[in-house]
């Protein structure tokens, strides 16, 4: 687990390898991300790997007790086990994250984000690690909103930045009355104003709001079925030939991490239910 404090100043470190949530560091302490040095051959060198994230996104990685945890953690552990490399996080907001990856400041995303058309020309991404077909979460007990097709005309928010909020937008324009969409810097902020009445739905991955909703059920409830092209998330590094050697050291990690069935529990433990999910990287559809 990774206790933060205020701002960026979080640090978590675990012996053996293991994983640790960092703060900010200078930039010119970074890889650069035009370097042309094999990202894999330094991290090792390093005996460490840094990696975006943020802590806004249940059950993946979100702030507990004043602890990061989630399935992302667990997962990584066991990566970095396999890799012979610590792991380290550096924690920003979302919008933040990707930006923060195409200026070096590390050398991988591990938000995890929904491998889409536009992503993948850009970025290189792991083995899916969950599936990221968007769905509706609504207030418990409104009969208002039985299917998608019913936020037609109502207030709805979802994510910034976020694929599912590209998909939202363009479901809206589906619609015979377009949906006013309200865009959250995370995802808690959307959960917070659905629960206080102010939007009618929040608009997420089936996998995210699954467990929103499996841990207030008098909060919240799904809308099925879900209204998204099936997407999956994965975790990924810049497009370039200095990080092949990292994408394909992870894929192999991922690979055994599934195989073994270490994947299948971690995701029993915070999804309550296991994935089926491929063993290649697919075309998206989204």
């Amino acid at each position: 687990m990774a206790k933060f404090g205020a701002g960026f100043g979080r640090r978590r470190m675990l012996a053996g390898g293991g994983v640790a949530a960092a703060g900010l560091v200078a930039p010119g302490l970074m890889g650069s991300a035009g370097a042309a040095d094999d990202i894999l051959a330094k991290a090792k060198a390093a005996k460490e790997l840094k990696i975006g994230t943020e802590t806004e996104f249940a059950p993946f990685d979100f702030i507990k007790d004043g602890q990061a945890v989630g399935f992302n953690y667990d997962l990584l552990a066991e990566v970095s086990k396999e890799m012979g490399i610590k792991f380290t996080f550096v924690a920003l907001p979302w919008e933040s994250v990707i930006p923060g990856l195409d200026a070096g400041k590390f050398d991988m995303v591990s938000g995890p984000a929904t491998i889409t058309k536009a992503r993948r020309a850009r970025y290189a991404f792991t083995l899916p690690v969950g599936d990221a077909t968007c769905a509706l979460l609504k207030k418990a007990g409104d009969k208002t909103i039985t299917k998608p097709a019913d936020i037609a005309g109502k207030a709805v928010g979802s994510g910034k930045a976020t694929s599912q909020l590209e998909q939202l937008k363009k479901y809206s324009a589906k619609l015979p009355k377009p949906v006013t969409v309200r865009e959250y810097p995370d995802f808690s902020g959307a959960y917070a104003d659905l629960a206080a009445g102010r939007i009618a739905a929040v608009a997420n991955s089936m996998t995210n709001i699954a467990v929103v909703a499996g841990e207030r059920p008098d909060t919240f409830e799904l809308v099925k079925p879900a209204f998204g092209d099936k997407s999956y998330f994965g975790f990924f590094v810049r497009k370039e030939a200095a990080s092949e050697s990292l994408i394909k050291a992870l894929n192999a990690a991922i690979l055994k991490v599934k195989k073994d069935g270490r994947m299948a529990k971690i995701q029993q433990k915070w999804f309550k239910t296991s994935m089926d999910l491929p063993d290649t990287v697919p075309e998206p559809t989204v």
